[in-house]
């Protein structure tokens, strides 16, 4: 006895027991219905996906080639291909996620129209977001059955057992498209109440796991620009307890939160941290200051100062009112950060960082493991990075290094399309391509992620196509470049209508007005000339 004939046994009982009014009512529809809808609620979801974080993230610790990826996505239909193409060609979705970009919902999903990634989009559009995911990928589940329901109908109508029990098996073994989601809250937008408040929507919504970053909130830039503002860690502490009491209150117990320090590129504070006596977080925090030696004599109005001993600091104090921070402290306050955060509630962290480089991040990742021997990254592999220059760069500096002759590259130079097919280019190449593989085992990468990688896939593949077709190409630009293609390697969204439910619909007419029911998918729709 499978799971599916169970759920059809239990209908039939229900049935049973309700008697002539329920006589419209086909047991086997109601349990394919079910099947179909899964999860039903966000919250089951957020467990749903916890655990399976949970789960690979142990898996992790005692084996770091185990590491796990996602791609950022703005849409639900974004999400949703890209899972089915998981499916499709990788046959799991072991260890693949999503990722909720900040960045991408500011630029892309804002009522305001696209912002600068400051946090000025509208809070509930990240909780809205979540929830968009899910239904498409709950949607990818029922299609899919849908389909294995239609293989199962075809077999009992030839006559066919043994292919009917193979279907079946396929139900009963069915791999959902629901995966985590590491969801982007920002710097909290706003105090710890507003932070709480925002993340009990997305948990509500389906989000297993959190991601805040030390930023303050009303000055928060994009983590690769210039002007980025951190905050002190008891303030930042505040916010982890806020998001951790969320997961608690929702009963998500084992929600995940990754917590997110911009303090490598960072060079200012919004304010001093309360420091009770030497030595503590607070006088740590305020130790990596940029300050000159005052005497007393030499106070000026409205100067700050700090008490060293005897000694008189005053922090050099910019005319917005922010405090700046020592050149080249940057390293030192990342591994204080991220060991304080694991140390106060975090279960992940993220060092976002200027540059993609292997030994600068294992760097930081060691100092941090020295105390907390388990400690794991979730890494922004971003778009933000020129890759290509960056590892040419790297490339250049080993072989130099080796003693290699690379007096035909110019360095400054090496993004240049003359070095393509040159064993430089294609020793950065490799390590590009095993970037992912290479952090995991020396860096404690537990999670690659890149955060705008459909915005760009979005906008080239739109260019392909509009230069083609407003071109002297016209529809072929559209039939070689797009249909052609969706055909040949069987792209579900070539036949558009099934993709948006059609077929569903048709299943759910018929089981609602059986032979009454009017469908769509019959001999004369036109996507059956994609068989």
């Amino acid at each position: 006895m499978n799971a599916y004939q169970n759920d059809i046994d239990a209908i039939r009982a229900l049935k049973t027991t309700h008697g002539a009014p329920w006589d419209a009512i086909d047991p086997e529809s109601a349990a394919r219905m079910r099947a179909q809808n899964r999860f039903r609620t966000g919250l089951e979801i957020a467990q749903y996906t916890a655990d399976i974080m949970r789960r690979d993230m142990a898996e992790y610790d005692t084996d770091p080639s185990a590491y796990t990826q996602s791609l950022g996505v703005w849409h639900g239909f974004i999400g949703q291909q890209k899972l089915i193409s998981i499916k499709k060609h990788l046959k799991s979705t072991k260890g693949r996620y999503l990722y909720l970009s900040g960045w991408m919902v500011a630029a892309l999903r804002s009522e305001f129209g696209p912002l600068p990634d400051q946090s000025m989009h509208e809070k509930t559009s990240v909780p809205a977001l979540i929830e968009e995911l899910y239904t498409f990928l709950r949607q990818a589940d029922a299609r899919e059955l849908d389909l294995l329901f239609a293989k199962l109908d075809a077999a009992r109508a030839a006559g066919d057992e043994t292919a009917a029990e193979f279907v079946r098996s396929q139900i009963d073994n069915f791999q959902t498209h629901v995966v985590p989601i590491i969801a982007d809250i920002d710097a909290g937008f706003g105090n710890p109440e507003a932070t709480y408040l925002l993340a009990k929507k997305m948990i509500e919504a389906g989000a297993c796991a959190i991601q805040i970053e030390n930023q303050v909130s009303d000055e928060k830039q994009c983590g690769h620009q210039d002007g980025k503002v951190t905050v002190p860690h008891e303030d930042f502490i505040a916010k982890l307890t806020a998001v951790r009491y969320a997961f608690l209150e929702l009963g998500i117990d084992n929600g995940i939160i990754v917590a997110r320090t911009d303090s490598l590129g960072a060079g200012l504070t919004q304010k001093l941290a309360v420091t009770r006596e030497p030595g503590d977080l607070g006088d740590r925090y305020n130790s990596f200051l940029d300050t000159e030696e005052i005497s007393r004599a030499e106070l000026g109005n409205g100067d700050v100062v700090l008490a060293r001993g005897d000694t008189l600091l005053r922090p050099k104090r910019l005319a917005s009112n922010l405090f700046q921070f020592r050149p080249g402290t940057g390293e030192e306050r990342v591994v204080l950060d991220c060991v304080t955060s694991l140390r106060n509630g975090a279960d992940l962290l993220w060092i976002e960082t200027e540059k993609p480089h292997i030994d600068q991040i294992a760097g930081m990742v060691d100092a941090i493991r020295e105390e907390i021997p388990d400690a794991k990254l979730v890494y922004n592999n971003s778009p933000s990075f020129n890759w290509t220059l960056n590892f040419r760069q790297q490339a250049y500096d080993l072989l130099e290094r080796e003693g290699a002759d690379v007096s035909a590259y110019d360095r400054s130079d090496l993004m240049s399309a003359e070095y393509d097919d040159t064993d430089l280019a294609r020793l950065a190449d490799e390590k590009i391509r095993t970037f992912q593989r290479d952090g995991s085992a020396r860096a404690g990468i537990f999670h690659h992620l890149i955060t705008l990688p459909t915005y760009h896939t979005a906008a080239l593949s739109t260019d392909d196509l509009a230069k083609g077709y407003f071109g002297d190409d016209g529809m072929l630009a559209y039939v070689r470049g797009v249909q052609r293609r969706e055909i040949r390697e069987g792209i579900a969204t070539v036949k558009h209508q099934n993709m948006a439910g059609s077929d569903l619909g048709d299943s759910h007419k018929e089981y609602f007005a059986g032979e009454a029911a009017l469908k769509a998918g019959g001999v004369h729709n036109t996507m059956n000339q994609f068989g």
